[in-house]
């Protein structure tokens, strides 16, 4: 029985880089630490979700908390929709709706 050998693989690399933490350790995640919470609201003021803040489980539960402490108080809004009243003149809705002339 002849054994061939076979090439040694090399171990893969991890292609991602090492990013600091978004939370540090001394940062306290409350609701009046407004610098912290505005990191993970979006636009929108949606609460970003865990894989894009790259937080654990309890990290993104205390978040989540903090900020709906913060729109209760009315630290924050519950929406930013300044952009979604704002229609361009060319798009009329005419579709079951009739247009009064006066």
């Amino acid at each position: 029985m002849d054994k061939t050998k076979r090439p040694l693989r090399k171990s893969k690399r991890s292609f991602r880089r090492r990013l600091p933490p978004p939370i540090g350790s001394g940062d306290r995640i409350d609701y009046r630490n407004m610098s912290l919470i505005s990191r993970f609201i979006s636009e929108q003021g949606k609460i970003l979700s865990r894989r894009v803040n790259r937080l654990t489980l309890k990290q993104q539960r205390l978040i989540t908390i903090a900020i709906k402490q913060a729109r209760i108080l009315s630290s924050l809004p519950f929406l930013n929709n300044e952009k979604q009243f704002e229609r361009p003149d060319s798009i009329h809705r005419t579709t079951g709706t009739s247009i009064r002339n006066k």
